[in-house]
């Protein structure tokens, strides 16, 4: 078994984001640039690369991250409605082809700003019907030639894709806690990507999806399982809970004045604010109390403690069967060497890392 440790870039004009510094030069590709050096240099294998309509696109960004690294693999996340499927998968195989096969994709069907780049909206069962379709003709354009798809939401006629990807294309990531997401995960992608829940609802959403993954006749090698998290560490525990009690000290503040940024809430994302309901602390050290006063996505909860600590706690998200990490702090770049130096050596001390 193969382990794959990633952190994150948020890609964002604007500087600050989720505490970051607010460095000369922010959003450009420099700094991006500098972000993607930096974890390359300290250990991780690549990073999630976050997108969002008033972002920077983030296809050219991780074209541009990859051509300034060697090692570093983007995880570009990208949205169907923004992308026709051929194109994806064209654009897909360039950059894949062109890095040596260091391309991978998440690939998300939560809501945005659609009216802004032309997409309609849709109900849960539309999105992510369309997004299974989306899926299945962007493989078959890596593996196969003059292909015809006609479905309900895409179609191609006599497609074919050059160059190739690198072997059979990207990884496909992908994230979604209602039963219209994990059947996508369940046949279509290749890693069901978690936020960070209990060690008893991952283990219970592992077995949900590997029984679906049978029920419905998976023609794919068998669904990997990562975890998306915000880890919170420091040289002892004591300095770790007072810097995430400081932390979430400035976003209740935050939250007094501009309300709740989290007003549309996806069943993962609920799921989340949920926990805050059963304790501050859950497991060894996940933090919830952030969730409570606005923390969204990978930032809702929080690993928090020591090197050995954390470490432990990812330990144990691994015995259920996480392979796949994707980590993070503000502010970003310190963190990534921090962590990368203090938390990598020991999880690799116990996984080999694809």
């Amino acid at each position: 078994m193969t382990y794959e440790f990633l952190w994150y870039i948020p890609n964002t004009v604007e500087p600050g984001h989720r505490g970051d510094d607010a460095v000369d030069g922010y959003g450009t590709l420099d700094h991006s640039v500098d972000l993607a050096v930096t974890a390359e240099r300290h250990g991780w294998s690549g990073a999630l690369i976050g997108t969002g309509w008033g972002r920077p696109d983030t296809f050219t960004v991780a074209t541009a991250l990859a051509v300034r690294t060697t090692t570093f693999r983007p995880l570009a996340a990208i949205r169907p409605g923004y992308w026709q499927p051929a194109h994806f998968a064209s654009a897909a195989a360039t950059l894949d082809q062109l890095s040596g096969g260091r391309l991978l994709i998440n690939i998300v069907s939560g809501q945005d700003n659609l009216a802004a780049y032309g997409d309609v909206e849709g109900d849960q069962a539309q999105r992510y019907a369309r997004t299974r379709e989306f899926i299945r003709i962007a493989r078959r354009l890596w593996t196969e030639e003059n292909v015809t798809y006609e479905g309900e939401h895409f179609r191609v006629t006599g497609s074919t894709v050059t160059p190739r990807p690198y072997k059979n294309g990207p990884r496909l990531y992908f994230g979604g806690a209602s039963p219209a997401a994990e059947t996508v995960s369940a046949t279509d992608a290749d890693v069901q990507l978690f936020w960070g829940e209990p060690l008893d609802g991952i283990a219970e959403r592992i077995a949900r999806l590997r029984k679906l993954s049978t029920d419905l006749d998976r023609e794919l090698p068998p669904l990997e399982f990562g975890l998306r998290i915000t880890t919170l560490v420091r040289d002892t525990s004591e300095q770790a809970w007072h810097d995430a009690e400081a932390k979430v000290a400035e976003l209740a503040r935050y939250h007094e004045t501009h309300g709740d940024p989290l007003r549309r809430r996806a069943v993962g994302q609920q799921r989340l604010l949920d926990l805050a309901g059963r304790g501050d602390v859950l497991d060894s050290c996940l933090y919830t109390a952030p969730g409570r006063y606005g923390g969204g996505g990978a930032g809702t909860t929080w690993l928090v403690g020591s090197a050995d600590e954390v470490a432990a706690a990812l330990g144990r998200y691994a015995e259920l069967g996480i392979t796949h990490f994707v980590l993070s702090d503000t502010p970003y770049k310190r963190e990534t060497a921090r962590v990368g130096d203090a938390l990598l050596p020991r999880l690799r001390a116990a996984a080999p890392v694809g």
